[in-house]
C-alpha cells in the first residue's frame, strides 16, 4: 500500500475508531494541533543540549499517540488516563524545586533548544484551545483536558532548565 490513498480527496478522513468526518471538523483540528505539538518537542529535541532535558522530551513524546488516539476516535475508553497527568505534575514539581524561582517574566531565546520549547509550549496552549471548542461540541474525556492543560506549564518548565546556566 502507497502513501496516499485517495479516500481524503473529497475533504473527509476516517477516524480511529472508523467515523468518516470533514478535515475541517473541530476534533481534527485538535489531534491535527497536537501532531503539530509532537513535531514541535522532535524540534526542541533535536535542539537541546542537555540530555536530561531530551530525555524529558522523548518521554513525552511517547504519550503523544495516546492523546491523539483518543481525540481521533469516538465512544472509546480513555487512553491517557489520571495517572498521566500526575506524572506531569510530580516531574513539574521536580523541575520548578531544581531551578531559582521566577523574579521576571521569562524572555526565551537564549538557545535555540529553548526557544523551540517555547514554540511547543505555545502550540500545546493552541491544542488546548481546539480541545475546549471540541469540549463543547462533542463528548470527550476529562483526563485529556486535564492533560493538556499541563502540557504548556511542562514545555515552560523544560524551556526554564534548557536555557538554566549551570
Amino acid at each position: 500500500m502507497g502513501v496516499y490513498t485517495k479516500t481524503g480527496d473529497q475533504g473527509e478522513t476516517g477516524l480511529y475508531t472508523g467515523e468518516r468526518v470533514k478535515k475541517s471538523s473541530v476534533r481534527v483540528e485538535a489531534y491535527g494541533t497536537v501532531d503539530e505539538l509532537d513535531s514541535a518537542l522532535a524540534m526542541a529535541r533535536a535542539f537541546c543540549q542537555k540530555e536530561e532535558v531530551r530525555e524529558k522530551i522523548h518521554a513525552l513524546q511517547k504519550l503523544l499517540p495516546l492523546l491523539m488516539a483518543d481525540l481521533a476516535s469516538m465512544g472509546q475508553p480513555a487512553r491517557i488516563k489520571e495517572e498521566h497527568a500526575e506524572g506531569l505534575e510530580r516531574d513539574m514539581d521536580g523541575m520548578e524545586a531544581a531551578l531559582p524561582p521566577l523574579a521576571s517574566f521569562v524572555i526565551p531565546g537564549d538557545n535555540p533548544g529553548g526557544a523551540a520549547l517555547d514554540l511547543a509550549r505555545t502550540v500545546a496552549r493552541r491544542a488546548e484551545r481546539c480541545f475546549c471548542r471540541l469540549a463543547e461540541q462533542e463528548e470527550t474525556h476529562d483526563g485529556d483536558r486535564i492533560f493538556l492543560n499541563r502540557l504548556s506549564d511542562y514545555c515552560f518548565l523544560l524551556m526554564r532548565m534548557e536555557e538554566q546556566e549551570v
